[in-house]
């Protein structure tokens, strides 16, 4: 090896640590105390924030750098006092690493396994088939008045051949009084138990021939229609029904996986 080549040596090591290290700094957040801290951990606490509505702005990332490296200095610093051979913190860390592990499980079943649009809309069309003829929702009117003597006097005038939605002008309930006492659409259980009671007794078209009393007065009550309880658009109860056919799967992995498993 000549003279020159053995002065140029030194500087060629110099520049090509420089390179390497230069590459490790573009990899990393930052290197605490040996350790690195890689970018790709600040992007994903990013990309996290920004799923909350946070703005991905260089501030943001400076401020989640400045935290990862806070945490890594109390983990080095909890490592350094032994901390990890405490039998509390060692459990607690088995746990973690637990659910982790299991979600990891779960994601993977369900990503091999998933549930499609057809499997919910199936799912949909068994429920709402069950549901047919089950539920039922009454279209009702009523005239609220403060005494009994008031609601039997409607009653009269009813059997005279008074009109109920005139006679409704007069009810104590400003929301259905405009309306010739239409309480639209509802479910039973939307009303309180003495209405409620009275009203699913009557055959469409009746009027109860007796005031009904609640704590909001004397009801005079008429039933317009009945019909079947129409279930809610597979938009709206989509999510729910997919999310318990995810909870099904899960289920049926669990049991799967524990009749394979020696337990002694």
């Amino acid at each position: 090896m000549n003279a020159s080549f053995r002065r140029t040596l030194p500087a060629v090591i110099a520049v090509l640590s420089i390179g390497v290290a230069g590459a490790a700094h573009a990899q990393n957040a930052a290197i605490v105390n040996g350790k690195a801290i890689p970018k790709s951990r600040v992007d994903d606490f990013v990309a996290a924030l920004t799923q909350q509505g946070r703005p991905d702005t260089p501030e943001l990332r400076t401020a989640v750098r400045d935290e990862l490296i806070a945490r890594e200095i109390f983990v080095q610093e909890a490592e350094r006092k032994g901390l990890t051979r405490n039998a509390e913190v060692a459990r607690q860390l088995d746990q973690t690493r637990q659910d982790i592990l299991i979600r990891a499980v779960i994601r993977d079943h369900l990503k091999n396994n998933p549930v499609t649009d057809a499997d919910v809309k199936a799912e949909y069309d068994k429920l709402t088939k069950t549901a047919a003829g089950g539920d039922k929702e009454y279209r009702a009117r009523h005239i609220l008045v403060e005494s009994e003597a008031e609601a039997k006097s409607i009653i009269d005038q009813l059997k005279k051949g008074a009109k109920f939605e005139e006679l409704a002008k007069k009810s104590k309930d400003p929301g259905s009084a405009a309306n010739g006492g239409d309480l639209d659409w509802n479910g039973p259980d939307t009303f309180v138990k003495p209405f409620s009671e009275a009203m699913v007794k009557l055959q469409k078209g009746q009027t109860t021939d007796v005031p009904v009393k609640t704590d909001f007065g004397w009801h005079v009550i008429r039933l317009d229609d009945v019909r079947d309880q129409a279930p809610p658009p597979l938009e709206q109860v989509g999510p729910q029904i997919k999310q318990e056919l995810e909870r099904r799967r899960i289920q049926t992995l669990q049991t799967d996986l524990k009749a394979k498993a020696r337990i002694q």
